[in-house]
């Protein structure tokens, strides 16, 4: 009798213990949706209207190239699935961009690109919207009509699914979601009128390489790997920098982590006016004191 009403309390204590793990899934599960649906898109004045026009099209090719479109979503904007590359969620998988774009209004993409809210009201998690968050009107208008304007090329895509401890890290704030960050991106400090190199110089910097060197471009240790402050294009030439940019290697051939694979996709669509811009930003920016108690250099 003793065995047997042991054996029914040990019973008992792993019915509670499973269902109170269960219900801690649950409440992770229900609070960071929650979590995710407290971020609401601003109502901004985006004036957008869809054209054929070349030239337009055209400067909306540049955008996505420039910006990573193509190396995200796929050469033919297909999507793509990161389950190889990437392990925080589950299972990040980029959309059909082309489709996509046709899918939606204008102004749920420029919620979606500029400020990580996606077309169901809730922060995305894995479109880096921090990277695109003062992309110009024009440029963001260029890119709907090129987007749109792209062939449809059917991918078989999974669905994505952020998982359970990416969910825990939303929900305890140690992994922000990209709404947050992109509320953290810096405002633009150049004036276009008093010094366009160096306003145009910034405003590419803040468009392209805060992806991966912190929201001021001054280095990031968030994430792994670690990327170094910008400032850094001070101590080497205009040419070398080019080249460096362009094929992601450095002065003696060798590659630069992921820099290898991000420039030869995006950079060598820069022009040389471009170019000459961002290597004047960049390397004014050792003349600048570098931002301390920031979210990406903990």
């Amino acid at each position: 009798m003793k065995t047997k009403s042991y054996l029914l309390h040990i019973g008992f204590v792993l019915a509670a213990a499973s269902m109170l793990a269960v219900g801690a899934v649950v409440a992770v599960y229900a609070l960071s949706d929650a979590k995710l649906r407290s971020a609401r898109a601003d109502i901004v004045s985006f004036q957008f209207e869809e054209t054929t026009n070349p030239d337009v099209l055209e400067r909306g090719r540049h955008v996505a190239r420039t910006r990573g479109c193509f190396g995200c979503h796929g050469q033919q904007l297909q999507g793509s699935d990161f389950d190889k590359q990437w392990d925080w969620p589950k299972r990040a998988v980029a959309p059909n961009l082309a489709r996509y774009a046709r899918e939606n209004t204008a102004v749920a993409i420029e919620a979606a690109v500029r400020q990580g809210v996606g077309r169901n009201g809730a922060a995305l998690t894995s479109m880096p919207s921090y990277n695109f968050a003062r992309l110009s009107d024009d440029d963001l208008a260029a890119l709907i009509s090129f987007l749109r304007s792209a062939p449809v090329v059917d991918a078989d895509l999974p669905a994505a699914a952020l998982g359970l401890a990416a969910r825990w890290d939303l929900l305890t704030g140690s992994q922000p979601h990209m709404a947050a960050w992109a509320d953290m991106a810096p405002n633009l400090k150049h004036d276009p009128t008093s010094n366009p190199q160096l306003a145009h110089g910034e405003y590419l910097a803040m468009t392209m390489c805060n992806e991966c060197h912190g929201l001021d471009v001054r280095g990031q240790t968030f994430y792994r790997p670690y990327t170094p402050d910008l400032a850094m294009v001070a101590a080497i030439e205009r040419n070398e920098f080019e080249r460096i940019i362009k094929t992601g290697t450095g002065v003696d051939g060798r590659p630069l982590g992921l820099m290898r694979l991000v420039a030869p996709d995006r950079f060598p669509d820069l022009a040389d006016d471009e170019i000459d811009a961002l290597y004047a930003y960049l390397s004014s920016l050792a003349e600048e004191p570098i931002p301390a108690k920031v979210f990406w250099r903990p």
